[in-house]
């Protein structure tokens, strides 16, 4: 067998709001379109790394204009392109969400069928029998936050007195999250682990979808700053996804990045990480360079979301966009003529948004590989039409969802 299957998701690159946008308060969101417009008015980044009209060439020759042309009836400016190489198309989520498990279990043939739990928008917003439990179970002399919050602005403002009171700060966001920070040094890393592992078992009957461990280091709040060493610790998915089916097949697995994270460690196989995406686009190639014939390689580039889409940061999330885009040439290089290639994304996080959350758009769908150049695939009712298409295309049992468009 020749064939092998690469997906890559751009964490958080929607391409236009769904139909059901107004229910999560998304209408107009359009990550994707409103970057491009941003950088075709002359907008600046921050670090004076880039100017002028969005560039991401191969991209937009795998159709990616044509894709956001489907899903908001434009091609966004600076993604014109004469030749398309790919099929191109967008997919709408299926399950009733906008955040990283639902998004990731979805298009792996899982879509997520229950309703998460949340945390309300009060402080403070955790449970109390949560909180008494978890402090008990470590003998700690309490817990920050608790409240709704952005990850840098809650270190910023309580990292000092975390590491004067030696109390966690554990915060949540409108995704299904209990996230804990803490200081590497400090409180210890495996400490944290720790408690966030009991903070996983102790979540499960609230339904409650990750929980993360978040690290980070400095010495007073200018200093402050997240580690690469982060943490998720998340619901298994109630039925086997591609990840399961390709090792049930004995077939060569590698996740990169979060994905091993995500789906609870169900089925990932070897598991190669990154600090950034730039590490993790390194990951990838070395991934694919060693990955066997019939194999799956799903990737995660998540600083698209992290570092630019929650902290609003448009035209770093352009930069972004165009040094991924540069390293495309290196992944090409490294394809056979029956490997198929599926780029895509998990959720929205339009960084022109008000907020700073998840944002409820279609993601793109672009596949490259044999016979695949220049089709539409259309608008896609569910995410899991692209595990479908890789179950099909590796030979694998189709997942319980979703309609091949290989």
């Amino acid at each position: 067998m020749q064939r092998r299957a690469i997906i890559l998701v751009l964490d958080s690159f929607g391409i236009g709001a769904t139909a059901d946008a107004a229910e999560f308060g998304d209408v107009g969101a359009n990550t994707l379109g409103h970057i491009a417009e941003a950088c075709a008015k002359g907008r600046a980044d921050k670090a004076g790394l880039r100017s002028g009209r969005l560039h991401i060439p191969n991209l937009a020759r795998w159709g990616l204009g044509r894709a956001a042309e489907i899903s908001a009836g434009a091609v966004p400016p600076g993604l014109e392109a004469a030749r398309i190489d790919g099929a191109y198309g967008c997919a709408a989520e299926e399950s009733r969400g906008k955040d990283t498990p639902s998004g990731h279990w979805e298009m792996a043939g899982c879509p997520v069928s229950f309703d998460w739990g949340y945390f309300p928008h009060e402080r403070p917003c955790f449970p109390r029998a949560l909180v008494d439990q978890l402090v008990a179970e470590f003998d700690l002399p309490g817990i920050l936050g608790e409240k709704h919050a952005s990850g840098t602005e809650i270190i910023e403002e309580l990292g000092a007195e975390h590491i004067r009171s030696g109390k966690p700060i554990c915060y949540t966001s409108a995704d299904s999250v209990f996230q804990i920070a803490a200081h590497e040094g400090h409180f210890g890393l495996e400490r944290l682990y720790t408690v966030a592992a009991v903070a996983r078992r102790l979540l499960d009957p609230y339904r409650i979808g990750r929980v993360i461990a978040r690290p980070f280091v400095g010495s007073e709040r200018s200093s402050f700053r997240r580690t690469a060493n982060r943490r998720d610790y998340a619901v298994k998915p109630p039925l086997p996804t591609i990840l399961d089916l390709a090792t049930q097949a004995s077939r060569d697995v590698v996740t990169i990045g979060k994905i091993a994270d995500i789906f609870a460690h169900s089925g990932t196989g070897r598991v190669l990480k990154g600090k950034d995406n730039m590490g993790l686009f390194d990951a990838t190639l070395g991934g694919l360079d060693s990955l066997e014939e019939g194999g799956l390689l799903f990737a995660n580039f998540i600083e698209f979301d992290t570092e630019y889409g929650h902290r609003r940061d448009v035209m770093g999330y352009a930069a972004a966009l165009e040094a991924f885009d540069r390293r495309i040439p290196a992944l090409l290089a490294r394809l056979d003529g029956d490997d198929l290639l599926i780029v895509t994304a998990d959720h929205g996080c339009d960084p022109s948004f008000g907020g700073t959350d998840h944002t409820r758009e279609k993601v793109p769908v672009l596949a490259l590989g044999r016979g695949l150049a220049g089709r539409s695939l259309g608008i896609r009712s569910s995410f899991a039409d692209i595990g479908a298409s890789v179950a099909r295309h590796l030979g694998l049992p189709p997942p319980g969802a979703g309609v091949p468009f290989e």
